[in-house]
Formats: structure tokens, C-alpha cells, sequence
């Protein structure tokens, strides 16, 4: 965890002692306050319970419905948006991209969805909230400020093999008419480096496909047919590949599992956990 992130965390924890709910937001989304809503939420700061304390904000884990309603009561006043016309995805490690409507407003949360097997969604709508889920793989938080477009896109180690965040790029890019050179992108919090060992054939898949990973230290073999990818890294080569520049990407630098009493973390609590949600909107 690097100083920033080790101090940003440490004034979470404060706001949470103090009552606040703690929201993790980005600095480069943070610049543009007056025209959009983002932040993504920890464990902390709801009413749930044990292995889905506090802040479970899925429906997916086996939680009493009403608590989750509670928790997304509490998330919304946090960051101030209209809870019922929440939009949420529907995640499957692939790469289909849901372009939102005011239609979609309130699909997944307080009516019946036909959002199915999509693990991003993107909006050019004002006041339409969308919101993607996590519990180690990788948020990625879009904004076009030329264009005034947002999207949320759900990045795993099968989804960033596949490079759904360079999809998102080109869907801003021919489908917005934005600049790709201008977009902007919050690679949130997910399991680091350090935590995340994948097997042979998994690293296999990636240094296929993109080669120069070893070479970077994206990949590293560990011995015994096991390596560790660092999944951030790779979700910004990838942004690189499709466009984006290096000053407009922001690593979040914090880990789901070495944090895990903070963030949910799959891989840590051998799938007992909630879901952490990312959220942005445009005001």
C-alpha cells in the first residue's frame, strides 16, 4: 500500500469511529465534483451481519433483503443519489457493456431487470446511477469529461484477459464520439500482487496474449507451477493499449484481501463475504 493510500485509509477508519460512513473515492474523479457522483464502498457502515458485516450492498450472498435495502438507504445518503433509480449490473467475467437509458433507472434494486451477463455499464444520462460489484476483482471507474459520459466496468482476471476496459475505451470512442486521450479512469481497490496466485494455465493465458508481462513483472512464476498477476497493473497496460493516456489512470493501490476486516475479499474469507459496490453517476 503506498503513503497516499496508507494515509487515505487511515482517515476512513477516523470518519467511521466518527459516525461517518467511509467512501473511497478518487483523486482524479474528485476534480470533477460539480458534474459527477463516485465513490465505492467498504465493509464498514451498515447493518449487517457476521460474514456479511456490514455494508453488504449485493442481494447475491444469502442476506436478509431489508438489511440490504438499509445498507443502500445508508450508502446513498452517504454520497447523496436517489437510491431508486439505481441501475446494477449483472456480472459473469465477460465483456458485454450495457449502454444505459433513463429506461434502466431502478433495474436491479427496486424493479425486475433485464440487465443480464453484463459486467459494465455506461451512461451519458444525468442523474442515472450505476453501480457494479466486488469482492477482489477489479473496479474500473469511467469518466469522459469532454463528453460528459460514465461508465463502471467489473474487470476479473478472465474479464481483463479479454480487455473489457479497452472495450469500455472504444464504446466511449465510437459510440460517444469521446476523445480517448481525455478519458478518465479509478482502478480501484482489488486483491494485489502479493495475494493473488493463479495457476499455470491461467498465467499461461496471459503471457500468450500479452508477452511483455513477465518482462514488467505483471506476472511473476513463484515455483511449484503457481505465479501471482498483479491484476491493477495489468488493467492499466491494458487502458494503455486501447488509448488512454498515463496521467488520466489512477491505481488505487489497495488491496480487498490484505485489508479484508475493511473490504470484502473472496479469496481471504473463502467466498463467506458480502459485496463491496462501485458506484458514479453524473449530476
Amino acid at each position: 500500500m503506498n503513503i497516499y493510500n496508507d494515509i487515505h485509509f487511515k482517515k476512513l477508519i477516523s470518519a467511521y469511529n466518527n459516525e461517518e460512513v467511509p467512501v473511497i473515492k478518487s483523486v482524479l474523479l474528485s476534480k470533477y465534483e460539480d458534474r459527477l457522483i463516485h465513490g465505492m464502498s467498504t465493509r464498514l457502515g451498515g447493518v449487517s451481519e457476521a460474514h456479511l458485516a456490514s455494508m453488504n450492498l449485493s442481494f447475491s450472498r444469502g442476506d436478509d433483503p431489508e438489511k440490504v435495502m438499509e445498507n443502500h438507504r445508508i450508502f446513498s445518503g452517504a454520497l447523496g443519489y436517489d437510491m431508486n433509480r439505481t441501475v446494477f449490473s449483472d456480472q459473469v467475467h465477460k465483456t458485454f457493456i450495457r449502454k444505459c437509458t433513463e429506461d434502466d433507472a431502478g433495474k436491479g434494486l427496486i424493479r425486475e431487470t433485464d440487465i443480464k451477463e453484463t459486467d459494465g455499464l455506461i451512461t451519458d444520462c444525468r442523474e442515472l446511477p450505476l453501480m457494479t460489484f466486488y469482492a477482489d476483482c477489479v473496479p474500473l471507474i469511467f469518466y469522459a469529461p469532454d463528453n460528459n459520459v460514465i461508465a463502471g466496468v467489473h474487470s476479473g482476471w478472465k474479464g481483463t484477459l479479454a480487455g473489457i476496459g479497452a472495450i469500455a475505451a472504444d464504446i466511449f470512442e465510437k459510440d460517444y464520439n469521446c476523445d480517448k486521450k481525455k478519458l478518465i479512469c479509478f482502478i480501484g481497490p482489488s486483491i494485489c500482487k502479493d495475494c493473488y496466485e493463479i495457476s499455470r494455465d491461467v498465467a499461461e493465458q496471459f503471457i500468450i496474449k500479452y508477452p511483455e508481462y513477465e518482462k514488467e513483472d505483471i506476472i511473476t512464476y513463484t515455483g511449484n507451477d503457481k505465479y501471482h498477476l498483479d491484476l491493477q497493473r495489468a488493467c492499466k497496460s491494458v487502458l494503455m493499449d486501447a488509448g488512454l493516456v498515463q496521467e488520466n489512470i489512477e491505481i488505487s493501490g489497495l488491496c480487498t484481501c490484505c485489508n479484508h476486516e475493511v473490504l470484502f475479499s473472496h479469496r481471504k474469507t473463502n467466498g463467506l463475504r458480502g459485496n463491496l459496490a462501485a458506484l458514479i453517476m453524473l449530476k
